[in-house]
């Protein structure tokens, strides 16, 4: 279903890391991470390929907003896995971000990070024809 995808996993707690972390495996996705903060996070997306992401909200150093911004600003799909909901600046900025409750099945966090990422594929699909039947009719 991921197709070797490398998914990024941002998550302080060991045990849902590893969860999560096999529940990507299990569909063929290519695990990176799991990392527990933001500077760790930040550090794995600046040095390795990651084409989707799942965050916890609250690391052991700080919210996940500079992460989720940096994603938002690469367009790489992600989900937020929180007890606690969205941070709140994160909230205010983008009210419609994926978000799956905990606690939540790993497999089912995967599975919405696997259409969310379908969702954008169709997107950019529907946008690179929309730019090459404005170019054909010109």
């Amino acid at each position: 279903m991921l197709n070797r995808l490398p998914v990024l996993i941002v998550e302080d707690e060991a045990l849902i890391a590893l969860e999560l972390a096999i529940a990507v495996e299990n569909i063929k996705g290519e695990v990176v991470g799991p990392v527990a903060t933001v500077a760790d996070a930040l550090e794995a997306l600046s040095l390795t390929s990651v084409m989707a992401a799942v965050l916890d909200a609250n690391l052991l150093d700080r919210d996940v907003t500079p992460v989720a911004l940096a994603l938002i600003e690469k367009k790489i799909p992600f989900v937020v896995h929180s007890a606690l909901g969205l941070p709140d600046d994160l909230r205010a900025m983008f009210p419609d971000l994926p978000f799956v409750p905990k606690p939540s099945r790993p497999a089912d966090v995967v599975l919405r990070l696997a259409a969310e990422i379908n969702a954008g594929r169709l997107a950019a699909e529907r946008e690179a024809a929309a730019g090459s039947e404005g170019r054909a009719s010109r």
